[in-house]
């Protein structure tokens, strides 16, 4: 995934040895790089990229559930989200065909957008999937968080019942930390040119994402695009919304809806989570100020550190 992993357990939870363990979730990334890469060409994932229209093709049961849930994310982002959005990724220089040489014409970006569509998927209970357009999928926003997932099963699997499991920044707590309270989670900052703490908290049971724009983007004449793109209109997102982070039981799901998020933009994110439940915490940019806003099932979480540090 281009990235790095970490695991964090309790001494003496499991039987296995941390060499053995460490073996496990080696080999499951591995499979799930396997599957849903998009700089391997001998991956799942790009051999499905590369079937024709109406080509039906099985999917393994790792891409089909996680093809599934993007796409579901996708319908409920208003089409803000959308996997399918390879080629615009790789036209503005974010893919693995490398750095885009400056802004793209606004009719290329029109004739790309023209490919984009995850309405041009057909995903059935077999687990077969079929394309009614030459569309290419790209699950970077999502893949990170089931792997996540698919770690903390094998620790679970093991007998680990305290456990901190991460990809690339994603993760997801179990238990207690090494403290024997607690596991204590940072939020960093959403200033590109340092890192720093915007907010920590107490969580435990839960997996976190975050998405921002203030990590991966370019400058061209002064203006800043991010890698977040949005679907709808084949450009970077130019709102407001610099992070935002997702609490989820699973990191799959907190990792598509953190991107997903952050492409629909800052008042239809905070909408989307009240109706849907979702614990949520936004950080938006106004001039030279960074605000704050979260979702009611986000609350519980700041008011358990105020009443602890009472």
């Amino acid at each position: 995934m281009g990235t790095s992993w970490s695991v964090t357990y309790g001494e003496g939870d499991s039987a296995l040895a941390p060499q053995e363990i460490s073996r496990l979730i080696v080999e499951r990334l591995e499979a799930v790089n396997a599957s849903m890469s998009t700089y391997r060409d001998d991956s799942e994932l790009i051999r499905f990229n590369q079937a024709g229209v109406g080509e039906p093709t099985l999917l393994s049961s790792d891409l089909q559930l996680v093809l599934g849930a993007a796409l579901v994310v996708g319908e409920a982002s208003g089409g803000a989200y959308d996997v399918t959005v390879a080629p615009l990724v790789n036209l503005w220089g974010f893919g693995p065909d490398g750095p885009a040489q400056g802004v793209p014409s606004a009719a290329k970006i029109k004739s790309v957008l023209d490919t984009v569509g995850q309405q041009h998927l057909q995903l059935d209970d077999s687990g077969a999937v079929v394309k009614s357009q030459p569309v290419q999928v790209d699950l970077s926003s999502i893949a990170k968080g089931f792997g996540v997932d698919a770690v903390a099963q094998i620790l679970e699997d093991a007998g680990v019942a305290d456990y901190l499991a991460e990809v690339g920044g994603e993760m997801r707590l179990a238990g207690l930390s090494p403290r024997g309270d607690a596991w204590r989670v940072a939020i960093e900052s959403p200033e590109p040119e340092q890192r720093s703490v915007a907010l920590a908290f107490s969580a435990t049971d839960i997996a976190v994402a975050t998405s921002g724009d203030y990590r991966n983007f370019f400058e061209a004449d002064g203006v800043r695009y991010s890698h977040s793109i949005d679907a709808r209109t084949g450009w970077p997102v130019r709102h407001d919304l610099v992070s935002v982070t997702v609490l989820h039981e699973s990191a799959m799901w907190a990792d598509a809806w953190a991107t997903a998020l952050t492409a629909v933009g800052p008042d239809t994110a905070l909408s989307v989570a009240q109706q849907r439940g979702l614990a949520v915490y936004l950080i938006r940019r106004h001039a030279d100020a960074l605000m704050v806003e979260y979702s009611s099932a986000f609350a519980p979480y700041l008011q358990a550190d105020q009443l602890s540090s009472q």
